[in-house]
């Protein structure tokens, strides 16, 4: 950063008046780029057309300016790229050619951190994150010496974050070649190609790789040039590998065949489901198969047995919203639900009161769609739609089962949710979810399916809210400075000198700068006064009020407790809870 500020000072950018009134005012112990910017000591068009002129003279690189907080890297990218009239290309937005991929070794890329992406009859498209390195351009002409290259640029971080996913394809380079063999061999008469030892391998290494990233989801995706398979890792879809069009049918196939699903219907969606042991841990996948104009989408959700088995004081709770829900599924009866949109753990926690409450006293059963974990001293019954054994259905016999508490995987309609009061007002504990941006809105969004407000008034015990936020990757989180605008909008939720944090991105947390999730929550205790207040039909305002008055603490409150211990960013936070 001292070094932009000295090539400024040199060019007339910015006065040393200017640096030394920043100086005073003591914004904070060092001085950044977007200090600058906040106090309008230098315009960022004017600053990004500066630094397109130093990179053509070769005094500062893409690399370095993407360390420095404030800057559009790919405002610039496009600003050099228009002065060169070369292309300038987003990764995430086209198909690498795995075969031309293939063609160049691994080690040339890295270390000129270059990527060829495409071959039309006249030229080799390859990206480069420094269009001046004359040495890489020579080297990569003379790997495709029938063609010239054409030149591209693009983010740098990008290409490594992406030479990063590739680097997996070179360790399985012999077994897509072993599965080419085995079906040129099942085409002369040889072995059945859903059947294939080295597709079985393939799946392995892919089931591992999204193991030991933490995954909950992978995805195997046909497109027009290749078969591209990725992983859901803290919320957001991440390549793991790009193989070659003709892997994904016996990768289908034998993936079909291991979840039980039909091989030879590709027309209608599937669902199935499968076993396995990997890393010396129980794993079960759920698949779920979708007809495409490319071939069929796989989705194989993973669920963690172990996870089961996670403590509430583990997921992140705050001591004081622990303490008040933890009393909630302790009442002998009345309901008690958990909001909150699709994965943001409501599964997840619900699992974590079942552990706490279930005994050998209490007869509990759940009804769920489908079962996700299974649980020793539990009473679990799964949703089948198909024969008319709905949510409703199943709740009113488990009520001739003579149950104690009972767990409803998810309220959907009207009826299920008035036979879930019903029988928490008989003596029940009711454990359910439901989806609402907050624990307010929950009565408010009750009321509105139809239950009469006297009933809601005696049958809610308390409403969690909760959501799913990154955690800073530990291993290149690094001290930051918020934007003067952000910090304003915060000021009376942090204390002076607040210190913040953010992840810079590397090869650990592939380049996003987070890794893990952890849970942010608010929970809405139904006192004596707040119950009447339901009962006399209060607007959603009074009961905010009141919510505040007997010490409600918001997510977004929760939240900002976790960005000032370290754990998250304020982004993170602006992003989950959308206020």
């Amino acid at each position: 950063m001292v070094t932009l500020i000295d090539m400024m000072l040199k060019e007339n950018i910015i006065t040393r008046s200017a640096i030394a009134s920043l100086v005073k005012k003591n914004l904070s112990e060092k001085i950044s780029f977007i200090n600058l910017l906040d106090e309008n000591i230098v315009d960022l068009a004017s600053v990004e057309i500066f630094l397109v002129k130093k990179i053509r003279e070769g005094k500062i690189t893409l690399s370095h300016l993407e360390k420095i907080e404030g800057l559009d890297i790919y405002s610039i990218i496009q600003k050099v790229a228009k002065v060169l009239e070369i292309e300038s290309i987003d990764l995430d937005d086209i198909e690498i050619d795995m075969k031309l991929f293939s063609q160049i070794p691994y080690k040339q890329l890295v270390k000129y951190n270059t990527i060829p992406i495409e071959e039309t009859k006249l030229a080799v498209k390859i990206v480069f994150d420094d269009p001046f390195d004359m040495v890489a351009q020579d080297t990569m002409q003379r790997l495709f010496p029938n063609k010239p290259i054409q030149i591209s640029i693009a983010s740098p971080k990008q290409i490594q974050k992406y030479l990063q996913h590739l680097e997996m394809n070179e360790s399985i380079k012999v077994l897509v070649s072993n599965i080419r063999k085995e079906l040129n061999q099942a085409t002369t008469g040889g072995q059945k190609k859903s059947n294939s030892p080295a597709v079985l391998k393939l799946i392995d290494i892919i089931l591992k790789s999204a193991i030991y990233a933490v995954a909950s989801d992978i995805h195997i995706e046909a497109t027009g040039k290749s078969c591209v398979i990725r992983e859901r890792v803290d919320g957001f879809l991440r390549q793991s590998f790009i193989l070659d069009k003709d892997v994904f049918n016996p990768l289908v196939s034998r993936i079909k065949l291991l979840a039980n699903i039909d091989i030879a219907e590709k027309r209608k969606p599937q669902d199935g489901r499968f076993s396995a042991t990997l890393v010396k841990k129980d794993f079960d996948f759920r698949v779920s198969t979708l007809p495409t104009i490319h071939g069929e989408s796989i989705v194989l959700r993973i669920l963690d047995k172990t996870k089961v088995m996670l403590k509430l004081e583990d997921t992140g709770m705050s001591k004081e919203v622990y303490d008040i829900f933890f009393k909630a599924i302790h009442v002998p009866y009345g309901i008690v639900l958990v909001t909150g949109p699709t994965g943001s753990g409501k599964t997840t926690t619900l699992y974590g009161a079942l552990n706490i409450i279930k005994n050998i006293k209490d007869k509990i059963i759940t009804v769920e769609d489908p079962v996700e974990y299974q649980i020793t001293g539990l009473q679990q019954v799964q949703v089948r739609s198909d024969i008319g054994l709905d949510f409703s259905t199943i709740l009113k016999s488990i009520l001739r089962q003579d149950p104690d508490k009972i767990m409803v995987g998810e309220i959907r309609d009207k009826e299920t949710l008035r036979i879930a009061i019903q029988a928490s007002l008989t003596g029940h504990l009711v454990l359910s979810t439901l989806h609402t941006n907050d624990a307010i809105s929950a009565v408010n969004r009750m009321l509105d399916m139809g239950i009469e407000s006297y009933l809601l008034s005696g049958a809610v015990v308390a409403v969690q809210a909760q959501r799913l936020v990154r955690k800073i990757c530990k291993q290149c989180k690094r001290k930051t400075i918020p934007s003067e605008n952000l910090l304003k909008q915060i000021q009376s939720y942090i204390p002076s000198h607040a210190t913040f944090y953010v992840g810079e991105g590397c090869k650990a947390c592939a380049y996003s700068g987070y890794a893990g999730r952890e849970m942010i929550s608010e929970v809405l205790s139904i006192s004596d006064t707040f119950s009447q207040l339901i009962a006399n039909n209060g607007s959603k305002e009074e009961m905010r009020k009141q919510a505040k008055k007997e010490g409600f603490i918001t997510m977004f409150e929760n939240g900002i407790q976790k960005v000032l211990e370290g754990k998250t960013t304020l982004e993170e936070i602006y992003r989950v809870t959308k206020l």
